[in-house]
């Protein structure tokens, strides 16, 4: 009998973490990207660090927040595609409506 009340009880969290991790999965992109610009804009200090700076227009701090940046974007890209098939979904209508 406890065991279906831990169960019972146990679900909604589970529920809310899954949601959790959701929205996790969306801020990861937007962080990253931003981080990326804030790296790029505050480079000329840090020039002196990378022995290939006078040849790239990116340090690479700033080329690594932009590639993670590009591979989070899969939850972005599931979220517009579910959107966009909501839109495309007709609904049937009969005589007389």
């Amino acid at each position: 009998m406890t065991i279906f009340a831990a169960k019972e009880k146990a679900t909604p969290l589970l529920g809310q973490a899954v949601d959790l991790g959701r929205w996790l999965g969306l801020a990861a992109a937007p962080t990253f990207a931003l981080m990326a610009w804030i790296s790029a804009v505050g480079s000329a200090g840090m020039t002196m660090c990378s022995a290939a700076s006078p040849f790239m227009p990116i340090n690479d701090m700033a080329l690594m927040y932009l590639l993670m940046s590009l591979f989070h974007v899969s939850p972005w890209l599931k979220l517009f595609s579910a959107r966009s098939q909501h839109r495309n979904t007709s609904v049937a209508q009969t005589k007389g409506d």
